[in-house]
């Protein structure tokens, strides 16, 4: 893939950006399996779960890597808080054995 300023047509734009977006699925994805095998080592509540002390570290962190990237760290907060609570979930799920 091209870097983004030397790309010479919106097809290349287009065909970078699927490819860039395809990626982040598949981190998505791969994430997913380790939020899946994390319940191994919590205790089976939904405390333990939500770890609400991981939870806000996690958007600070991201928030800071936002920054870094230049990105706006309140979209990335609203993304990240969605995500987690929807990994939340499929914790509770898992460990309720839906």
């Amino acid at each position: 893939m091209k870097p983004a300023d030397r790309c010479t047509n919106i097809e290349e734009v287009r065909h970078a950006i699927d490819a860039i977006d395809e990626e982040v699925i598949q981190l998505l994805g791969r994430r997913l399996q380790y939020v899946k095998e994390i319940i191994k080592f919590k205790e089976p509540t939904e405390e333990s779960v939500v770890a609400q002390k991981r939870f806000d570290s996690v958007i600070e962190s991201r928030r800071e890597l936002a920054y870094k990237n230049g990105l706006d760290q309140d979209l990335i907060e609203r993304i990240y808080r969605e995500l987690l609570n929807f990994f939340i979930a499929e914790e509770m799920k898992l460990i309720r054995g839906k």
